[in-house]
C-alpha cells in the first residue's frame, strides 16, 4: 500500500518483521509441543525458546540474501532460524512441518489481528453515525428517489439507516474475523502424516486460532470472506460517502464536508469547498471491490495445492486491510465533523421544491374525500405540471382548482410536514446497540 493510505499500526502487522516472528513463534510452540509428545527432548525445545532469535531488520535482510539461493523463502527463513539457534537443538525447526503449515497459521493470526482492528475501527464509524441520527432525527430535509424531489424525511433518518447498514457490516466482519482465526499444522496434503493432530492443537490454541480440517493449505474461501467483509465496509462507506456528495453540491447545499483553517478546495478558484474526503471514499472503495475479486479467483486450487494464491495474496490482503483501516478512520471523521446546513434544507424542502415534496398527501385526501383514485391522480399531476410551468407555489395552484374541494383542515394537513414524519423515532428504535 502506498504511503498516503498506510495506517501504521495495520502496515506493521503486514511487515515482514512481523511475518517472520509470528512463523518463528508458529515453529518453537510446534517444537515445544513436540517436546510434550516425547518427540523432541525436552531440554532442546527449551533452548529453542531461550535462543528464540530477534526478528528485525537485519534477519530480515539475512533471509532475503539466503532466498537468492534457495529460491524459496520459507526455506530461506528456516535456515536462517537453524543458522542463528545453533545446532543441534536448531534441527528441531520445521520437523514434521511443510511450508504452508506455517506460512498459513501466521497469515490467518495476522489477518485475524488486523480484522480486530477493522471491527474496533467499523464500530466507531457506526456509532459516530449513531450519534448524528439522534441528533438529527427531527430536522426535516427533501427525500429523493431518482436524484428527483420525493417527500420529506429528516436528517436522522439517513444517519439510521447509514449506522444500521455499518452494523450489518460489523456482523459480517466479525463472521469474517471467525472464520480466518485458524490454523493448520498437518503437514504435506494435509494428513498428519508426520506430525500428530494434537501438536495442531497446542499450537493453534497458544496462538488464540482454531484447528480445522486442511489440504496442504487452509481453504481460501476464509480469506475471500475476510475481502468480501472489505469490500461490503468499503460499499457502505461509499453510499454514505456518495449522499454527502450529492448534498454538497452548489445547487444543494444541504451539507459540507468539515473545512480546516487553512485549508484550499482549489488551486485556482479561491471559491471552492469540494467534498474531496468523500469522492476519496468512493473511488477506493472500487479498489476494494478489485481485491475482492482477486480473492475469489484464489479459492479453487489444483487438488490440495499449488501456490497460485500466494502472490496475489501478498499484494491483495495487506493492502485491504490497510485501505479499508484508512477508509474507516476517515469515513467516521467524515461523519462526526460533517456540518448539517438545516436552513438550506427546509427552504429547499419548502420553497425550492414548490411544494411538490406533498403531492402524494394531498392525492390521498382527495381520494378519502370521495374521489376516484385516478381522477385524483389527474388533478393533482396537473396542478404539479402547471406549479413548475409557471414557477408558482404548488399549494396555490391546488387553491384556484375547482376540482379540489377539500375543506380546510384535510387542505392543511396534507401539507404537514410533522404529520408526514411522525414516525421517524421509529428508525431510532432500530439503533439497539449503545454507543
Amino acid at each position: 500500500m502506498i504511503p498516503r493510505y498506510r495506517p501504521a499500526d495495520v502496515a506493521e502487522l503486514f511487515s515482514d518483521v512481523h511475518r517472520f516472528d509470528t512463523m518463528l513463534e508458529v515453529e518453537i510452540l510446534a517444537a515445544e509441543a513436540l517436546a510434550h509428545r516425547g518427540v523432541v527432548p525436552t531440554h532442546d525445545a527449551a533452548a529453542l525458546r531461550l535462543r528464540r532469535p530477534v526478528v528485525d531488520a537485519d534477519f530480515v535482510a539475512e533471509v532475503e540474501e539466503r532466498e537468492l539461493i534457495t529460491n524459496h523463502d520459507t526455506a530461506a527463513f528456516v535456515d536462517v532460524v537453524q543458522s542463528r539457534v545453533g545446532m543441534p537443538e536448531a534441527a528441531w525447526i520445521h520437523y514434521g512441518l511443510t511450508s504452508s503449515d506455517v506460512v498459513d497459521t501466521a497469515l490467518c493470526h495476522t489477518l485475524a489481528r488486523a480484522m480486530d482492528i477493522v471491527l474496533a475501527e467499523a464500530t466507531a464509524l457506526r456509532d459516530a453515525l449513531t450519534r448524528r441520527a439522534r441528533e438529527s432525527i427531527d430536522w426535516p430535509i427533501t427525500g429523493r428517489t431518482h436524484g428527483m424531489h420525493a417527500e420529506p424525511t429528516t436528517y436522522g433518518a439517513k444517519f439510521a439507516l447509514f449506522a444500521l447498514q455499518v452494523q450489518r457490516d460489523v456482523e459480517r466482519a466479525t463472521r469474517a474475523r471467525e472464520g480466518i482465526a485458524v490454523g493448520k499444522l498437518s503437514g504435506a496434503v494435509g494428513t498428519y502424516s508426520n506430525i500428530d493432530p494434537e501438536v495442531e492443537e497446542s499450537v493453534c490454541r497458544a496462538l488464540g486460532l482454531r484447528a480445522v480440517p486442511a489440504t496442504q493449505v487452509i481453504a481460501r474461501d476464509r480469506h475471500a470472506e475476510v475481502l468480501y467483509a472489505c469490500a461490503a465496509l468499503g460499499t457502505s462507506m461509499e453510499q454514505f460517502a456518495l449522499e454527502v456528495r450529492h448534498l454538497a453540491r452548489s445547487e444543494v447545499g444541504e451539507a459540507q464536508e468539515p473545512f480546516a483553517p487553512g485549508q484550499k478546495g482549489s488551486s485556482a478558484m479561491p471559491h471552492k469547498r469540494n467534498p474531496i474526503v468523500a469522492e476519496r471514499l468512493c473511488g477506493l472503495s472500487r479498489v476494494l471491490r478489485g481485491y475482492l475479486q482477486s480473492g475469489l479467483e484464489d479459492v479453487a486450487l489444483w487438488h490440495e495445492r499449488d501456490i497460485s494464491h500466494s502472490s496475489v495474496e501478498r499484494v491483495v490482503l495487506p493492502d485491504a486491510l490497510q485501505l479499508t483501516v484508512y477508509m474507516l478512520r476517515k469515513a467516521t471523521a467524515l461523519a462526526d465533523g460533517l456540518v448539517l446546513v438545516r436552513e438550506r434544507a427546509l427552504e429547499n424542502l419548502t420553497r425550492g421544491s414548490l411544494g411538490l415534496v406533498f403531492s402524494q398527501s394531498v392525492l390521498l385526501a382527495l381520494v378519502e374525500s370521495g374521489m376516484a383514485r385516478d381522477d385524483a391522480y389527474r388533478v393533482v399531476q396537473s396542478a404539479a405540471r402547471t406549479a413548475v410551468e409557471q414557477g408558482r407555489d404548488f399549494r396555490d395552484v391546488l387553491a384556484e382548482d375547482e376540482a379540489v374541494t377539500l375543506d380546510a383542515a384535510s387542505f392543511g394537513r396534507a401539507f404537514d410536514i410533522e404529520r408526514m414524519v411522525a414516525h421517524r423515532h421509529r428508525f431510532l428504535d432500530a439503533l439497539t446497540w449503545s454507543s
